[in-house]
């Protein structure tokens, strides 16, 4: 048997993950990722390497990420600036998906059916 990728995202996101922060991804994962309502974020290694210290540091150690500022707050009040495509920023600010990204068109959508229902009635099957 097969395993799909978008399983790894969905065993994340059931566990209560809503971000990962690592070096890299592969890319299948990467846009699953954002499918699934994760937030990945690519930092370098030096940096997971601070963030990494600052959560050992007891259950006070609170690492914050802010996906409307794009940054990570550690429990020093020091911030780490990250960066995300402004598109799937969008999508993950509103809790969006394909689906919902399409139905914010709707009222376009519901025009142009309109328009083609008149100027070409044959496609359409009342």
């Amino acid at each position: 048997m097969r395993v799909q990728p978008e399983h790894a995202p969905w065993a994340l996101k059931d566990f209560g993950i809503k971000c990962i922060i690592a070096p890299s991804f592969a890319d299948i994962f990467y846009g699953n990722c954002f499918k699934n309502g994760l937030l990945p974020i690519k930092l370098p290694q030096e940096t997971i390497d601070l963030l990494m210290d600052d959560a050992s540091r007891g259950a006070n150690a609170i690492i914050t990420v802010d996906l409307e500022a794009q940054e990570i707050s550690g429990p020093d009040g020091g911030k780490v600036s990250f960066e995300i495509d402004p598109y799937r920023r969008h999508c993950l600010l509103n809790g969006l998906d394909d689906i919902g990204l399409t139905l914010e068109k709707k009222d376009i959508i519901r025009d142009y059916e309109a328009r083609k229902r008149l100027s070409q009635p044959w496609l359409f099957k009342d």
